[in-house]
């Protein structure tokens, strides 16, 4: 198969892949056409049909499909012009094909992060990191599994352990940079920070908004989550919990980005600069990985904003 990140303008492809999502839209002439989010285990491309005939076979979003079609370039984004397409059939294509994954090792990573747990000192922070995320099997085998966001940076099988598991190293890294800093509340709520993605996302090949992911998000999630932790702790300090709690509701550093309360302790500005550094030095490293054009600039790049240059040197 051709895979989404091999795909070249003037191509013409018949291959399968992933439904991601269907909408049917009007042209400006008022003429119906559909619009579509393809994916493989690459990345995801733009596809429009433009002429619903009997060419084109009924399908649902999610559904393997089987597409004819020509790749463009249209606004420095890859685009595919479908002319046919049908549900593809068992046997036709391998599931994992489609199914982006970490390059890292997934019991490796856990391990790591484990590892970090048996480092922390107070006997209340790690009993909270063992109830959360080693006795509860349910959170370990979806840590391992489970994406850290639907599109901008690890959106893949894993992503959300190796998020994770970075965040952590980079905390660690700044707990010992300054003075004040309690090491081990800015390593839990590093591991901690993104446990509600478990919930908010579904799985793949589907990764998409749950019911509790629309009305509630992810940091609500999690917050709930350690207060349901605690609660069955004897004697876990409430003074504790609140602190903890504050770094998850404010990691994504302003109001405008989803965050109930600005950071107001340095173990919560720190989890906030570390968490963003890396989910965008991510994205850019993403963006380069899935750019095929010629020359140092990739293009304009939605989530940072600007256009990103490769360091060709």
């Amino acid at each position: 198969m051709r895979y989404i990140n091999e795909l070249r303008e003037g191509e013409n492809i018949v291959g399968h892949y992933l439904c991601k999502s269907k909408q049917t839209l009007k042209s400006r002439a008022g003429k119906s056409y559909y619009s579509l989010k393809l994916q493989d285990k690459t990345g995801l491309l733009d596809g429009k049909v433009w002429e619903l005939n009997n060419e084109i076979k009924s399908f649902d979003e999610n559904d393997f499909i089987k597409i004819d079609g020509t790749v463009l370039i249209y606004n420095n984004e890859p685009q595919i012009n479908i002319r046919r397409i049908r549900k593809s059939m068992d046997g036709e294509y391998d599931p994992m094909d489609y199914i982006p994954s970490t390059e890292k090792n997934t019991d490796e990573m856990y391990k790591s992060l484990v590892g970090y747990i048996n480092t922390i000192g107070d006997k209340y922070v790690k009993k909270l990191l063992d109830e959360i995320i080693v006795k509860n099997s349910d959170v370990s085998a979806n840590l391992k599994m489970h994406s850290a966001a639907r599109t901008l940076h690890h959106g893949y099988l894993g992503g959300l352990l190796e998020h994770t598991l970075s965040v952590t190293e980079i905390c660690d890294f700044m707990s010992g940079r300054y003075k004040r800093v309690n090491r081990d509340i800015l390593l839990c709520c590093a591991m901690l920070h993104d446990i509600g993605k478990i919930y908010e996302l579904s799985q793949f090949p589907v990764n998409e908004y749950t019911d509790d992911g629309q009305l509630l998000g992810h940091i609500f999630i999690g917050a709930e989550m350690i207060h349901d932790a605690a609660s069955k702790i004897d004697g876990f300090p409430k003074e504790l919990e609140s602190i903890i709690k504050h770094c998850i509701l404010a990691h994504h550093g302003e109001y405008e980005y989803g965050s109930p309360e600005l950071p107001k302790t340095m173990e919560a500005f720190i989890l906030h600069c570390a968490d963003n550094m890396d989910a965008k030095v991510k994205a850019i490293e993403e963006a380069i990985d899935n750019d095929s054009t010629q020359g140092h600039w990739i293009g304009f790049n939605k989530m940072m904003q600007r256009n990103i240059r490769k360091t060709d040197y």
